[in-house]
């Protein structure tokens, strides 16, 4: 997976299309919103098959029936990990969430992050794991 020559205008371009876009499981939660996200910088398009649950315990039970204990861990399976402290714009971080860990998005010294009312953002200090795009 490369990143596109243009990627930060279209990671840009992605975030403010969704900054209003309320959250819905199986078509936008955190795993979704990072895939986005991803799909827009590299054009490759991780949740392929993913999408169309209707609730995080439907997404749950379908990524236990692929053999994943999460969304991280599945996210692990597609992305090298990296230290938190390397991570950099664009790249994939975990933090706590309200329903256990969260996937979010790397911007300089903040992480894009998709909760119940909408696009939130932390420190990066809160960052757990990352993963690099």
């Amino acid at each position: 997976m490369t990143r596109l020559p243009n990627w930060k205008t279209r990671l840009t371009a992605y975030l403010a299309e969704v900054v209003d876009r309320p959250f819905k499981p199986g078509a936008h939660d955190c795993a979704l919103f990072v895939a986005g996200a991803v799909q827009a910088m590299t054009g490759d398009d991780l949740a392929k098959g993913w999408r169309g649950y209707r609730s995080l315990t439907a997404g749950r039970r379908a990524l236990a029936k692929r053999g994943y204990s999460d969304q991280v861990a599945l996210a692990a399976s597609m992305l090298p990990a990296i230290a938190p402290a390397m991570a950099q714009a664009g790249d994939v971080a975990v933090v706590a969430g309200d329903d256990g860990p969260a996937l979010g998005i790397v911007q300089g010294e903040m992480v894009f992050v998709l909760r119940r009312e909408g696009l939130a953002i932390l420190p990066r200090l809160a960052i757990e794991k990352a993963f690099k795009v």
